[in-house]
């Protein structure tokens, strides 16, 4: 049987600011620039796709963050996995990646760049095995980790959701 243990070792999993453990398998020798990025990116290039796979177990979740491109997951391998999303408009958006589609599980979905968002293994369950592919590639310059006391104040509706999400 497939495990979290099983899998960070296979894949030479590492772990990962936000949370969990992940591995880089791609990113583009293609640069995009110039024009074609918003003033939001700092620096002048990005690759123009980055992907990994990502994993958190049942002990782990993916703090609150934001990056500045869309970034889309894909289900692979484990127990379904929630994502946690802030739209602009402050309304809690939770998404569950999974084999279940009867139960409205996704085996793809896409965070829209500059939301915050989060993830964590479905309560039950054991592992999460994702892929998430962002577009123009990521790169650490683009990524905001949360402040708890800062996301609460600005969404004090979803307090308890950010104070569970957030180190």
């Amino acid at each position: 049987m497939r495990s979290a243990k099983y899998y960070k070792e296979i894949l030479s999993l590492i772990e990962h600011p936000e949370g969990g453990a992940y591995r880089e398998v791609y990113r583009s020798d293609d640069m995009v620039g110039g024009e074609s990025l918003s003033d939001d990116f700092e620096g002048d290039t990005r690759n123009i796709c980055t992907s990994i796979y990502f994993l958190l177990d049942s002990t782990e979740f993916s703090a609150f963050h934001k990056i500045k491109s869309d970034e889309i997951w894909n289900f692979y391998d484990g127990d379904p996995l929630e994502v946690y999303e802030i739209d602009e408009t402050g309304k809690l958006i939770v998404t569950t990646l999974g084999r279940d589609i009867e139960k409205k599980q996704k085996f793809q979905y896409t965070v829209t760049k500059g939301r915050w968002f989060a993830s964590r293994v479905k309560a039950g369950g054991d592992f999460s095995l994702v892929g998430c592919t962002v577009s123009p590639g990521f790169d650490f310059l683009d990524f905001t980790l949360a402040s708890s006391q800062e996301l609460i104040k600005k969404y004090p509706h979803l307090s308890d959701t950010i104070s569970s999400l957030t180190v």
